[in-house]
């Protein structure tokens, strides 16, 4: 006996157990699903995207490095609220005093922790009134001086780069006015302060500015990652409805049966427990693209319960007992489900191969439901169909509607028959036209964009009207961060919520140390020329020196005694002035950016604000190359940028592991089982295809590779496999019994062709209903995998019946070539 024997030997015993004692196979199942039930108290939800795809890699690692240097850690965006200003005029009195009031009340309450202010008011106070250092004594400056006084003050200012570089670019000093600034509030933050404790400060501080009169709202990590954890919920409540609805119609169409239908519906449920109880058990936290696997899971369990009940009815419908029904039924599919399952599992778990966490984590779950699925649906289903029979027979009740969903002689069945028929006539031809456009769509789709942006994980400015207008409890949080990050990037010359950092590394005291760190900043690339005369715009020990220098005298006087050259940068006597920094009060601000040991330091410079990430981060990377000392290029932006290469990376690799492990298993399969290793070949045909198309659509759609459409590709080999794998099966059955591949395959797209339709208008509405979702990572995905359902439906009974003919015309002449070769 063969290898190929045994596998059926033991299908069939498989399958005897299931039909002979279906009462115990739904009893272990329940059980199983009860102790899953256990791990969901277990799960853990991660909010912040951005970070999990951060984690690891050796871009943050550098940036983690380089906060760990410094004493107090150059990480403004966790330990700083910006308070952003909008109107017709900020810089009126009225505007300011707004402004300062704010600000005097954030100080007045503990809780928010603030240390100091930055801002248009307190500079105008403080050029009106030097000795007004705290934020009421500035408050009382403003609200004493006239309107005039302030004009004339802040026209004063507009050479003040401390001033300007928190106005808006529409600033106008003649007229004194501008549309927005910026006022940086500063936090004490003890050890121990989390992420949460963030976030509860910088969303009190945006209720307090919402409740001001004016246009003046609060911005920062806090608030962005509180926003992100609204996303899954509101996300979760929106598209999961549509999906159980979309289901739930399709579901009715397809077993038009009310029994049948709660049947397949709790197999769906136990799907769903069993992948949520392993998250839990594993310690794999749920995150935003985490939604999209109980969407797929869904998916690929309608698959399998459409083919499982489909199939059953037609032994039914010829007249056979219901055991013997299954028992034919599940022999028939069982394999066929074995197959569509390792390959599903190839195609998602081809993303553990990813170096980003999310997407591993992904693909580990994502396979891990597949598995499950195939159990509940495989083992479970059919064994539930049988004691929900014999319960109707028992107690008499009808079945509503047994027929299949199509058949040979119905009009579906004939239509969907038709490519069978039509390529009979020419074949290769057929092959060659769906390789060469396939070709073309793959060389188009080559072009399409990778990106990886803190937008991407949050909802667009303005949301559609299916969301907007959505009751509760499905109305959605109001979401601030896209709005205002677009509002930062019109109204100023620099990204104000991006910059990138250059980390140093030598010696500091040495004669020409800042000299060396300043002189590439009059030439650096066009995404970091956005200071004065095309210079860069950079924060380092040497700004510290000049701002303390200006307020100093004295250190002022050290500072000129060391210039050798009268251009304001010391050259000489170093380790002094250091010292005497660093004793001043200007050492929190010094410590920001040069080691007590003098020996790292790092320059933060601010990134125009047209600048593409690939283009500021590659900029920079490039600028390194310019400074004597060992440069190494970090910060958000370049961390962001590494990611999307890896990204692009884990695609293109994620691609080539499903469709070569796929081809390889099917191969071997075919052979062990059939003897008919080539039709392996014949099966990964029609979703290459598809996959070159869907790469084309992407492209003109104008979609990028990201956190999540990055897995698309691999998933679709996973997902639309399927369809070529079910479709081959059945046809297998049909040639051995006819031996005419032309008719076995009209029969198989006659009969298995009805629920492959059934499957494909399920699972593409299905995945596509997370299109409706809040943020447009999920939006894409949803989108495009739902047109890849699509593709891989159509291709595989458009490309697949050409070539099983050429491999029927290959397998029928090998004899004759062999006789000849004689």
């Amino acid at each position: 006996m063969g290898i190929g024997d045994r596998i059926e030997a033991a299908t069939r015993r498989l399958n005897d157990t299931i039909v002979s004692r279906p009462r115990a196979v739904v009893l272990a199942f329940l059980v199983v699903t009860a102790m899953f039930v256990g791990g969901f108290g277990l799960i853990s939800t991660e909010t912040d995207s951005t970070e999990s795809f951060t984690d690891g890699l050796e871009a943050q690692q550098a940036l983690d490095s380089v906060n760990a240097e410094f004493e107090d850690p150059f990480r403004p965006e966790m330990e700083s609220t910006q308070l952003i200003h909008t109107g017709d005029n900020v810089l009126t009195k009225e505007a300011l005093v707004r402004n300062i009031r704010l600000i005097e009340e954030i100080e007045s309450r503990d809780d928010l922790r603030m240390a100091s202010a930055s801002g248009p008011a307190p500079v105008v106070a403080q050029a009106i009134d030097p000795s007004a250092t705290t934020v009421a004594e500035q408050r009382r400056v403003l609200e004493a001086a006239s309107a005039t006084e302030i004009r004339q003050t802040i026209r004063s200012l507009s050479d003040n780069a401390q001033f300007t570089g928190v106005i808006s670019e529409d600033f106008n000093p003649t007229s004194v006015s501008a549309t927005a600034s910026i006022t940086s509030v500063s936090h004490d933050v003890p050890q121990g302060f989390t992420d949460d404790d963030l976030t509860a400060v910088q969303t009190s501080i945006q209720s307090l500015a919402s409740s001001e009169p004016g246009d003046i709202r609060a911005f920062g990590a806090g608030i962005t990652n509180a926003e992100m954890s609204n996303v899954i919920g509101d996300s979760l409540v929106i598209v999961m409805p549509v999906v159980v609805i979309l289901l739930l119609i399709f579901l009715v169409v397809a077993y038009r049966d009310p029994i049948d239908l709660l049947l397949g519906l709790f197999a769906l449920l136990m799907t769903i427990i069993w992948t949520f109880g392993f998250l839990g058990y594993s310690g794999i936290p749920f995150n935003q693209q985490m939604i999209s696997v109980p969407v797929l899971l869904l998916a690929v369990g309608v698959d399998f319960g459409i083919h499982i009940i489909n199939r059953y009815r037609e032994e039914t419908v010829q007249g056979f007992e219901p055991v013997k029904a299954m028992r034919t039924a599940n022999n028939q599919l069982m394999i066929a489900f074995v197959i569509v399952t390792v390959t599903t599992v190839f195609g998602f778990g081809a993303n553990v191969i990813s170096d980003l966490t999310p997407i591993r984590n992904m693909g580990i779950a994502s396979s891990a439901g597949i598995i499950f699925t195939f159990l509940i649906f495989g083992l479970f289903l059919p064994a539930a169909k049988l004691e929900v029979d014999k319960l109707r027979a028992r107690f008499g009740v009808p079945e509503f509607n047994s027929e299949p969903i199509a058949s040979e002689d119905s009009a579906l069945g004939r239509a969907l028959s038709l490519p069978a028929v039509v390529s009979r006539y020419a074949p290769t031809v057929f092959v060659l036209v769906l390789l060469l456009t396939g070709g073309v769509a793959a060389a188009y789709g080559s072009g399409v964009d990778t990106s990886f942006e803190t937008e991407d994980f949050l909802p667009p400015e303005q949301q559609p009207g299916y969301v907007t207008g959505l009751p509760e409890p499905f109305a959605p949080s109001d979401y601030t961060v896209t709005e205002t990050t677009n509002l930062l990037e019109d109204k100023f010359a620099t990204n104000q919520d991006q910059s990138v950092t250059i980390y140093f590394e030598g010696s500091f005291e040495e004669a020409h140390a800042l000299e060396a760190l300043a002189s590439p900043n009059d030439d650096p690339p066009e995404e970091l020329a956005v200071g004065a005369g095309g210079g860069a715009q950079a924060q380092s020990i040497l700004t510290v020196i000049q701002s303390h220098a200006q307020q100093n005298p004295e250190f002022a006087e050290l500072i000129a005694r060391n210039d050798q050259n009268d251009n304001g940068i010391p050259d000489r006597n170093l380790d002094r002035i250091y010292d005497v920094l660093f004793a001043s009060s200007a050492s929190d601000q010094a410590s920001q950016y040069l080691t007590e040991d003098r020996q790292a330091a790092q320059v933060v410079y601010s990134i125009d604000s047209d600048a593409s990430q690939s283009a500021a981060a590659d900029a920079t990377r490039q600028f390194t190359e310019d400074f004597r000392y060992t440069a190494t290029a970090t910060g958000q932006v370049v961390v962001f940028d590494a990611v999307t290469g890896i990204i692009f990376t884990s695609a293109i690799e994620g691609l080539v592991l499903a469709i070569g492990l796929t081809a390889i298993f099917l191969v071997i399969a075919y052979g062990v089982l059939e003897r008919k290793p080539m039709l392996g070949v014949v099966n990964v045909f029609p979703i290459l295809i598809s996959i070159a198309y869907l790469i084309g659509t992407m492209r003109y759609l104008g979609m990028a590779l990201n956190a999540l459409t990055a897995t698309i590709l691999s998933i679709s080999i996973g997902l639309g496999i399927a369809y070529s794998v079910h479709t081959t099966h059945r046809f297998i059955d049909e040639f051995n019994e006819s031996g005419d591949a032309h008719m076995a395959m009209v029969r198989t797209l006659s009969g298995t062709g009805g629920a492959l339709l059934g499957s494909m208008l399920t699972t593409s509405l299905g995945t596509g209903a997370l299109a409706l979702a809040i943020t447009p990572v999920l939006g894409d995905f949803g989108l495009l995998m739902a047109i890849s359902v699509v593709y891989s439906f159509i291709f595989s009974i458009v490309a697949l019946p050409p070539a099983v003919l050429l491999w029927s015309r290959y397998r029928n002449s090998e004899p004759l070539a062999i006789v000849r070769s004689r």
